[in-house]
């Protein structure tokens, strides 16, 4: 064993998806406008987010801002205040030039709880308010399998969704109740049946690996249950439990032996997927090699340019990431979701929590989620963004730490680039380039 292993952090430390994480945002107290924060940011490659905050149950592991189940006119409510705000937001980008979506997502929560009138005119707020053009450009949409009904799914064909993510989880269905997820792998190869019948063009499967009694066998078995289906995109997560969450009442400290599980089951499922003609795009996401195009590989949220509508959402320019307030327990996001569909249009003209972005922490989020890509950053565009600066110059010891530790490719080539045992570590490795002030941040936050 090798001193670099002996001194690596734990490899599950937290999923970074975006940075700086909400429990780094804060109350804004000036309330900015938001078209004077849009005033100078380019407009000709957006990426549109609509979030819908509602699922049919609430899996244990789970810590979306989600509620289970809306009562009578609740989703309603919603897609009002939704295209209230969709307004506000629209009149804010302004005229003077020319505003485009390259992208749009609808996440959650599970859009698909709506129904399909109401995912009609989800999209509706998405053409007709925002002027995305959805069946020109990638349109991904997250479902589950009770929700991913013929009706749903031929709505979103209709509009031009191009990619359609089913969380699965798993296809063993004991382990699917260890993970406070109900459902039946019957039901679940009928829901993929459906989505195959639609013509999506890109089926993405999510499974998660680290659930209490999963083995290789039954997680090998359930990669070959997904494998049957030839879905273009599979995401494996490690399983997490977080405070709030339904499993989350019986966490405990750190736990090696649990480490150990994960990491052999991800090195398992790994192996398989690029066995079996995946290609591996990030730590979590393989595509099948001979799939179609999809936009970029990972939603890493990158760049800038990010519009994000619905009270769970981020909305990204260069000098600030904003959104809504952020909770996790069920009585405190019900109470986030009712003050927003009571809001008037003018209350969405203003942003309300969020963090600012200095030069350092634009860089940080650079390097780190291009890093976590397993094609890596490429050193002469990091120095075009920041005035001719390398990473090398800018994060010394912290690269100096992940290449003592295995993580990097040798040599200083044009792109900096994470080794396999890199990736498997990218849990660890991310949280690594927060700054101490977002970990700060994160650390007085006070969970709700």
């Amino acid at each position: 064993m090798t001193s670099a292993t002996v001194t690596a952090p734990a490899p599950y430390q937290s999923y970074v998806y975006a940075y700086p994480h909400k429990t780094a945002y804060r109350k804004l107290t000036d309330r900015p406008r938001l078209s004077e924060l849009w005033a100078g940011e380019p407009k000709d490659a957006l990426s549109l987010y609509l979030h819908i905050p509602f699922c049919e149950v609430r899996c244990g592991f789970c810590n979306l801002f989600t509620r289970i189940g809306a009562p009578d006119g609740l989703t309603g409510a919603y897609l009002d205040a939704l295209e209230r705000q969709a307004g506000a937001v629209r009149e804010a980008l302004g005229e003077r030039e020319p505003v485009r979506f390259a992208t749009a997502a609808f996440g959650g929560g599970t859009p698909t709880f709506l129904t399909a009138a109401e995912l009609t005119r989800l999209c509706d707020i998405a053409e007709h308010r925002m002027g995305a053009d959805l069946r020109a450009v990638p349109l991904s949409v997250e479902a589950s399998p009770a929700t991913a009904t013929a009706d749903r799914l031929e709505v979103l064909a209709e509009r031009g969704a191009t990619r359609l993510s089913l969380g699965v989880q798993s296809f063993d269905d004991t382990e699917a109740r260890a993970a406070v997820r109900p459902q039946r792998r019957a039901d679940v190869e009928a829901a993929l049946g459906r989505v195959r019948d639609a013509g999506t063009p890109v089926l993405n499967i999510d499974l998660i690996y680290g659930i209490d009694g999963q083995t290789e066998r039954t997680w090998l078995r359930s990669l070959d249950a997904a494998l049957a289906w030839r879905p273009e995109e599979l995401y494996l997560y490690p399983l997490y439990i977080r405070p709030l969450t339904g499993l989350g009442r019986r966490a405990g400290g750190a736990d090696p032996e649990w480490d150990e599980q994960r990491l052999r089951l991800y090195r398992a499922g790994r192996d398989h997927l690029l066995a079996h003609g995946y290609e591996q795009r990030s730590m979590r996401m393989f595509r099948r090699a001979d799939a179609p195009a999809e936009g970029a590989d990972d939603y890493a949220c990158q760049t800038d340019g990010m519009i994000g509508l619905g009270c769970g959402a981020r909305s990204y320019t260069s000098g600030l990431h904003y959104s809504f307030d952020y909770a996790v327990g069920m009585h405190e996001i019900r109470a986030i979701i009712d003050d927003y569909t009571t809001r008037p249009a003018a209350d969405f003209a203003h942003a309300e929590y969020g963090r600012r972005m200095t030069g350092d922490e634009a860089r940080r989020r650079h390097l780190l989620q291009s890093l976590l890509q397993a094609d890596g950053l490429a050193v002469a565009d990091y120095r075009e963004r920041f005035g001719g600066r390398t990473p090398a110059e800018d994060f010394p010891a912290e690269l100096a730490r992940f290449a003592d530790r295995g993580w990097l490719e040798s040599g200083a080539g044009p792109v900096l680039r994470l080794t396999p045992e890199g990736l498997a570590h990218s849990d660890a490795l991310g949280p690594e380039l927060f700054s101490p002030a977002v970990r700060a941040a994160m650390a007085a936050y006070e969970r709700k």
